[in-house]
């Protein structure tokens, strides 16, 4: 087990803002390396089962022999579920990791701005949402940046690290410096709407759901022809489950708005599917049936 380094500068606490699937893998990423971290959600309920999740987590690595045992139990202990925003008011760097609708993002912010210190470093884990729009969501714009890890966090190595109009020197070198010391390789990126993994990603599984919606070739065969024609660990409409189809169209529809560009239209059966509840791994069905 890694232990924090002093290289985080002032970083000694972290509030993780959203106990689903990515903010529990940054929370546990965070506790991993000496962090101490609370997650929060809507309330304890959300922020416990989240903890509860983790737990699971780091039981199967215990029993495949990943970690010692004592190591998960520490692991766990510096993780706390907050009640309220109340409990991380004295925290140092927040990361809000909540569902990619700049509605709800906006409202946390301005929630967050009033909630924890002045002097704490805020981030955001969006995907493909202007870090300079959400950002002026709170008083403290230049204390604000982009921390967009990859799912899933434990597992991915990848930061993408964006710099909103305002965000000083000081916050970005904090935020990589906080990336690296949890093992991860950081990478900068413009506030363009996708930043660089999505601008790249997105456009490349929409293309492949056209390919689908006009017959082009089977769920099967499309992925097949990605993984050993282009040397992809899984294909893109598998990607596309594992992500969450909800998550994909939202990310297609800000690149469509914000760049203003044909190209980036969502294809019409990812609507369906997403209008249908086929939202991938999470509901049980997307391209492919689960469980």
């Amino acid at each position: 087990m890694n232990t924090k380094a002093s290289s985080s500068g002032k970083i000694e606490s972290i509030a993780v803002i959203g106990a689903g699937q990515m903010g529990q893998g940054i929370a546990q990423v965070a506790a991993q390396t000496g962090y101490s971290v609370w997650l929060a959600d809507v309330g304890l309920e959300q922020a416990t089962a989240g903890k509860k999740k983790i737990e699971a987590q780091l039981s199967k690595a215990v029993e495949k022999g990943k970690i010692p045992a004592a190591d998960a139990t520490a692991i766990a202990e510096r993780i706390r579920p907050a009640r309220s925003f109340a409990d991380i008011h004295e925290v140092d760097l927040v990361i809000e990791a909540v569902s990619e609708n700049l509605e709800l993002k906006t409202k946390i912010w301005k929630a967050l701005d009033a909630a924890v210190k002045p002097a704490a470093i805020f981030a955001s884990n969006t995907s493909s949402i202007s870090i300079t729009t959400l950002a002026a969501a709170t008083g403290r714009p230049s204390q604000f940046a982009g921390m967009h890890f990859m799912n899933p966090v434990p597992v991915m190595k990848l930061v993408e690290g964006i710099r909103g109009l305002q965000t000083s020197d000081e916050t970005f070198a904090t935020i990589k410096s906080v990336s690296e010391v949890m093992g991860k390789t950081f990478v900068a990126a413009r506030d363009i709407p996708g930043f660089a993994v999505n601008r790249i990603l997105m456009p490349m599984i929409n293309e492949a759901v056209y390919a689908l919606y006009e017959g082009i070739a089977t769920v099967e065969d499309i992925d097949t022809s990605m993984k050993l024609g282009t040397n992809q660990p899984m294909g893109p409409l598998t990607l596309a489950d594992f992500i969450g189809l909800d998550t994909c169209l939202a990310i297609m529809e800000v690149l469509h708005h914000g760049l203003g560009d044909s190209k980036y239209r969502p294809c019409p059966l990812l609507r369906q599917y997403v209008t249908a509840g086929w939202l991938g791994k999470k509901s049980g069905r997307g391209f492919y049936q689960y469980g």
